[in-house]
């Protein structure tokens, strides 16, 4: 008996993996041939530029540049274990980074971060620079500074793929519509469609499932949120309209008062101003979730 309940557990095992590799395997896989060229076509700063920051000086004297970052971000930074590679929005421009101080985009050592600990390593010299969905919040520029924005993101509508009568926020009128209880969700939908029917969900994979399965009309979130479902889902949801409500500008976290903030900023520029930015946003996001235009490149901030 033993012996063919251990069969049992060992196949459920079995289709359990088999299960997750097939839902691995319809998301929309990065164009890498196109991100690598990418990275190496990238701008090196001038020895001088470099010689003028005491923060890139230091990592130009390392001969590495230590990142805080994720590998598990599947449109900013997801590790692919085939060429330990690292792509994604992020991980694209922080090796850009790299190469503009290095001369090499391969030159970094990316150490994980979440959360509550992106500050810390900041402050205990652990890294350079923070490249993870940052947002630039005042309470985090207490202890830390800020590079950028380099993107901002804001709450967008997703629907089922076939979904052709809710066009955006001000749509949802009538409609149910899913969103994350604890979340700024309830409040902005209450401000942007206060008479849409709102039901909240303990989670994002609820929320979706709900709209999967009709119970729901529509699920509003954060922007970047919705594109991954997009991208790991093909064919079962599009975004409806514009985004709405207020910006998340996302920065790049520097030690306080570093002189890596200007001397980022003006890396940033001259990627922009090379539209690098514009392509590594359309390999990362835009050509794996159907968008066919990047979005405007952010004002950095002064």
């Amino acid at each position: 008996m033993k012996k063919i309940l251990s069969l049992i557990l060992a196949l459920a095992l079995i289709l359990a993996a088999t299960a997750a590799l097939a839902e691995e395997d319809k998301s929309v896989a990065i164009d890498k041939a196109a991100f690598d060229a990418l990275l190496a076509s990238g701008p090196v700063a001038s020895e001088e530029a470099i010689a003028a920051s005491e923060w890139a000086t230091k990592v130009k004297n390392a001969g590495i540049l230590r990142v805080g970052g994720t590998r598990t971000s599947f449109l900013f930074s997801q590790l692919d274990e085939t060429d330990n590679g690292v792509r994604g929005f992020d991980a694209g421009l922080y090796q850009l980074l790299t190469r503009y101080i290095l001369g090499d985009e391969t030159k970094f050592e990316l150490t994980q971060v979440n959360s509550s600990t992106r500050e810390s390593v900041l402050t205990e010299d652990q890294v350079d620079a923070v490249f993870a969905t940052y947002s630039i919040t005042p309470s985090r520029q207490e202890v830390i500074s800020f590079a950028g924005p380099y993107y901002v993101s804001q709450q967008s509508v997703l629907v089922a793929i076939d979904n052709e009568g809710i066009e955006g926020v001000d749509s949802l009128a009538g409609k149910t519509v899913a969103t994350q209880a604890g979340s700024t969700g309830p409040a902005l939908l209450a401000e942007f469609a206060p008479e849409a029917i709102v039901e909240e969900f303990e989670d994002d994979a609820q929320a979706r499932q709900a709209l999967e399965d009709g119970r729901v009309d529509a699920y509003v979130t954060d922007y970047t949120l919705l594109l991954n479902s997009i991208v790991k889902n093909p064919g079962v949801y599009k975004i409806a309209g514009d985004v709405f409500g207020p910006e998340d500008p996302y920065g790049i976290g520097v030690p306080k008062d570093s002189d890596g903030v200007a001397f980022v900023n003006a890396f940033l520029k001259e990627i922009e101003d090379a539209g690098l930015w514009a392509q590594l946003w359309q390999i990362s996001l835009g050509d794996r979730t159907g968008i066919e235009a990047a979005p405007a490149v952010p004002a950095i901030a002064e």
